[in-house]
């Protein structure tokens, strides 16, 4: 099962310098990154090659850092690629808590990572629809 790390970070210069810097410093890859800005403070969301490691680095060097179960699956990178994935979701009644995606290195797909409260259901459900939900190990290496 794949894995983000979430990072609560004051909302000021160098944030991004010193968590990068930390992860760096570790060869710990970044495969994607958000921030969400809630005011004074926000949310760092990374997908990382080790991410129980970058996490554990991360709360060793002060910088509070969680780690969260997600789902992540290829969808086609065309126009209609996500609202495909987005009905299916919708008439399952699954509700995606957080998400974002990016596009894969072939340029005719794209991964959508996103956030559900029952994980394993949704894996089950839209692998038996035919969308190919990726495990850890296919998700980093992208």
């Amino acid at each position: 099962m794949p894995y983000q790390v979430s990072v609560f970070a004051e909302n000021k210069p160098g944030k991004i310098e010193r968590i990068t810097g930390v992860l760096s410093k570790n060869n710990i890859n970044i495969r994607a990154i958000t921030i969400s800005d809630s005011g004074d403070y926000g949310i760092i969301k990374l997908l990382l090659d080790r991410p129980q490691d970058g996490a554990t680095i991360l709360n060793d060097e002060g910088i509070t850092a969680t780690v969260k179960d997600i789902v992540a699956i290829r969808i086609k990178d065309k126009p209609g690629g996500l609202f495909e994935v987005a009905s299916f979701l919708k008439a399952n009644d699954i509700n995606v808590e957080d998400a974002y995606g990016f596009m894969v290195k072939s340029h005719d797909e794209a991964v959508f990572v996103f956030q559900v409260e029952n994980i394993k259901k949704t894996e089950k459900l839209l692998t038996d629809a035919g969308f190919k939900v990726l495990a850890d190990n296919e998700l980093y290496l992208l």
